[in-house]
Order: C-alpha cells, then sequence, then structure tokens
C-alpha cells in the first residue's frame, strides 16, 4: 500500500500543513481550513473531521466531512469535501480507500448518510455513491451533482 489513513484528530500536529495542502489545492482561504480543522480537534462533535493520506510524511490525498460544500441544499448534510490524490498517486485506489474509510468512520461516529457535491461522473458509483440531485454551488455558474453515500 504505501500509505497510511488518518484522521487528523489522531494526527493534530498535521494540521497547518494539511490546512495549507488543501487551500493549495482548491483555493479555499486558508484561515476556512484552519478554523474547521480546529474544530476536528476539539472533537466537540461528529462534524467537522478531516482524513489524510500519508506516504511517509507526505500528504498524497485527503478529504474533509463538514456541515455543507457550499452549495443551495442546507438540507442535505453533512458533506464530504475537499476530495483530491495528488496526481503522482492516482490511480492506485487511495481515494476510494479514503471513501470507504471516511464512511466506516462516520458510522461508528453514528452518521450513516453522507453526501457529496462533484462535477465527476462515474467515479463516486464506484465506491457505493448514488446521483441524488443536481444542486447549484455558491458562485458557480452551473449546477453541480449530489451524491448520497447510506450506510
Amino acid at each position: 500500500m504505501g500509505y497510511r489513513i488518518i484522521n487528523l484528530a489522531e494526527g493534530p500536529e498535521k494540521m497547518e500543513e494539511a490546512a495549507g495542502w488543501f487551500h493549495e489545492k482548491w483555493g479555499v482561504p486558508l484561515a476556512a481550513y484552519r478554523e474547521s480543522m480546529e474544530q476536528c480537534l476539539q472533537k466537540a462533535g461528529p462534524i467537522p473531521q478531516w482524513y489524510l493520506a500519508v506516504e511517509g510524511d507526505r500528504i498524497v490525498g485527503g478529504l474533509g466531512v463538514i456541515e455543507n460544500d457550499f452549495h443551495d441544499r442546507k438540507d442535505l448534510t453533512p458533506n464530504v469535501c475537499a476530495v483530491y490524490v495528488e496526481e503522482d498517486r492516482r490511480c492506485r485506489g487511495i481515494a476510494g480507500a479514503l471513501l470507504d474509510y471516511v464512511c466506516a468512520e462516520m458510522r461508528g461516529k453514528g452518521v450513516s448518510v453522507l453526501y457529496l457535491v462533484t462535477d465527476h461522473t462515474s467515479f463516486y458509483e464506484r465506491y457505493g455513491w448514488e446521483f441524488l440531485c443536481m444542486v447549484q454551488g455558491e458562485g458557480e455558474a452551473n449546477r453541480s451533482r449530489m451524491y448520497i453515500h447510506r450506510g
């Protein structure tokens, strides 16, 4: 495998690096990632959570679970967000392993239904996700696909 998956709450020393990594990939303000990750580390509830795929000391993939991933369907919560795998590590099952891991972890925290917004088609179905509906992203011209994962 070569990598391990960690919940940021189990590796708080990675918070600054993780916040910078996600910011670099998605362009969401660094402060927003820090704030969400600090809430994760406080362990006040099941949301938010942040997960990393780490190879040695290098972050090679990651994702988060937040209340809402910047879309108009506030009732569809919580959302898996910021799914990313480094280009040189793609097609090795890392994204699928992260998705499976987060679904199992969230089930253990009492959250059996998760949502995910994406423009991808057919990728998430491989991992048990089902297309649910189209949603409007904040500041987005086009609607995006909303997926659901049950149990």
